[in-house]
């Protein structure tokens, strides 16, 4: 597997599962830039999955890995970030399917909703997938035509 750049955020609700993911990314050689939260105390979602998206966007090579209790919540402050695609995948299909067809730069998972071994099978799946463009391409042109 090729090694990345990786961002990482969570809320509290995911600060479990982000520690993890985080030492599952280190321990495959990525480097990864955790931009929190750093406790199980209570934060908001919104202010970490915006963090993330800004700094997703900012590079086109960086992936993100976003975390809360859902993955929808964060998913949804990634996306209000011009150039974050942001994808919440319950299993390693869905991963797959958003690098390959949406181009998607963020796997957001939900700590609440999947194990470890899922949240394994989504990360695995997400990193080694590429963007296949062609026909795909024009659709993922236009989120960034506004």
């Amino acid at each position: 597997m090729t090694q990345r750049k990786i961002a990482i955020a969570s809320d509290h609700a995911g600060f479990v599962l982000k520690s993890k993911v985080k030492s599952w990314l280190e321990e495959a050689g990525h480097q990864v830039i955790d931009l929190g939260t750093d406790s199980a105390e209570s934060v908001d979602w919104s202010d970490y999955g915006r963090k993330l998206g800004e700094t997703v966007a900012a590079d086109a090579e960086m992936l993100g890995v976003a975390i809360c209790g859902s993955g929808i919540g964060i998913a949804i402050a990634a996306n209000k970030v011009k150039g974050a695609r942001a994808a919440t995948c319950m299993n390693g299909l869905m991963a797959r399917l958003t690098r390959a067809h949406n181009d998607a730069n963020i796997l957001s998972l939900g700590e609440r909703l999947i194990g470890d071994e899922v949240a394994k099978d989504c990360l695995h799946q997400f990193l080694t997938t590429e963007f296949e463009g062609g026909r795909h391409q024009r659709r993922v042109d236009k989120l960034e035509s506004d």
